[in-house]
């Protein structure tokens, strides 16, 4: 399995580079990764503070870790903050995050990059959050006695490190000095691995980053000028699935607004959303001409940015996050529900153990097809129907009962005394 690993490392560069002849994305992970180790050297042998590491492989992970980062700045500011990123969803929207003193791509694992990088870097505390395993990066934090802590974690019994043939994957876990977790039984997996003593059931920090921006939400006129009273609905984090289970409603129901925020916002992307809603417009494009007091009046407001989706959800009377009628499973539910709105999703959510709970308590509503979410959106649009304000109750309430997680990790921190101040 280590030569699988080591072959998977030595692959991925290579493979990104033939990718990125075409694709943006890919582009930007090769290019991002260039001089890396001159500039982490530029910046870390110029001064001398100590220095915290968090590593996200993107941007949600990031909002994930965020609260802790930001917690730790406060307490510890005197540390330095180091943010590195696996993936170019989350460094390139990040890469100007004012909190951290120095934001970069991670180098490709390897033994020869983990050294040097800890070379470089000497950092005191490193916090990985919730699914990074690094072999290398996670070896050299073990041998050189530097506190590895992973962040919102969670475990599934068919994750790898619970299989026989898994030694390889099962062994990075040791190399971590504690881990934090989100639930129960991903606490009971790893204490199966003799891990119990490493493992603290703490909950989510997703939770206290939605509440963080719940709480400073910060108005966009030129929403509201687009939603002014009409019902609006939004469906963020959206794929080509998604889109296509939404746009027949909504294409038939010209009195109600739309928002679409895609996951993506490639130009291809961007052009089939723009042919799926009839009576669409970008938001590039719509804040142009509102600035040249063009009167437009679309019924469908494509986003063609990022980092304002947590915000829109404040403007729906119904919610609706995507990646459910995909493969790989619903986006980050949380970031809706905490405005205390009815939420869609699609059939795919079980991994997500938020999803299957605000599924069951009622705040989240899972629908297999377009026609049955024309039904559902149909009852929760009728005055009469109680469902609406139940599964509106149901999602803040959710959300509310699990803040805390940041807390917990910090008071870790203080009482094991892995920084100082």
């Amino acid at each position: 399995m280590k030569i699988l690993y080591q072959l998977f490392v030595f692959l991925y560069p290579k493979a990104a580079w033939l990718l990125g002849l075409k694709n943006e994305k890919a582009k930007k992970w090769v290019r991002g990764r260039k001089g890396v180790f001159k500039s982490l050297a530029n910046y870390f042998y110029q001064q001398k503070a100590p220095v915290i590491w968090v590593h996200c492989a993107s941007l949600g992970e990031f909002e994930q870790g965020r609260p802790i980062l930001e917690s730790l700045k406060k307490a510890y500011p005197h540390y330095k903050i180091l943010l590195t990123f696996f993936s170019p969803s989350g460094y390139e929207v990040r890469k100007n995050y004012p909190k951290a003193d120095f934001i970069s791509y991670l180098p490709m694992d390897s033994s020869k990059n983990a050294n040097r990088f800890f070379n470089i870097v000497q950092p005191s505390l490193i916090f990985f959050i919730k699914y990074e395993f690094w072999h290398y990066y996670c070896k050299e934090a073990e041998e050189r006695k530097i506190p590895l802590l992973l962040a919102s974690g969670i475990f599934r019994e068919d994750q790898i490190f619970f299989k026989w043939y898994g030694s390889f994957y099962k062994n990075i876990l040791f190399n971590f000095s504690h881990f934090f977790v989100q639930d129960a039984q991903s606490a009971n997996l790893l204490n199966k691995l003799g891990l119990a003593e490493k493992t603290i059931i703490s909950g989510d920090t997703r939770f206290d980053r939605v509440l963080e921006i719940e709480a400073a939400f910060e108005p966009i006129p030129l929403i509201e000028t687009f939603c002014k009273n009409a019902i609006t609905i939004v469906a963020g984090s959206t794929w080509t699935e998604d889109d296509e289970e939404l746009d027949h409603f909504i294409n038939n129901h010209p009195d109600i607004k739309c928002i679409i925020a895609p996951h993506e916002i490639e130009a291809e992307r961007l052009k089939e959303c723009l042919s799926l809603y009839k009576r669409s417009m970008l938001f590039s494009e719509y804040k142009k001409r509102s600035i040249e007091d063009v009167i437009i009046d679309p019924q469908v407001l494509i986003i063609d940015n990022y980092g304002m989706l947590t915000r829109l959800y404040q403007y729906a009377k119904i919610c609706l996050v995507g990646g459910g009628f995909g493969g790989d499973g619903v986006h980050n539910v949380l970031e809706a529900a905490v405005y205390g709105k009815p939420v869609l999703i699609g059939p795919v959510y079980e991994k997500y153990m938020e999803a299957v709970d605000l599924v069951e308590n009622g705040g989240c509503i899972a629908v297999e097809n377009a026609l049955e979410m024309e039904e559902i959106l149909k009852q929760l649009l009728d005055p009469e129907n109680p469902l609406y304000q139940q599964s509106a109750t149901a999602a803040k309430v959710y959300v509310s009962a699990n803040a805390g997680a940041t807390n917990k990790i910090l008071a870790y921190v203080q009482a094991n005394l892995l920084l100082t101040n």
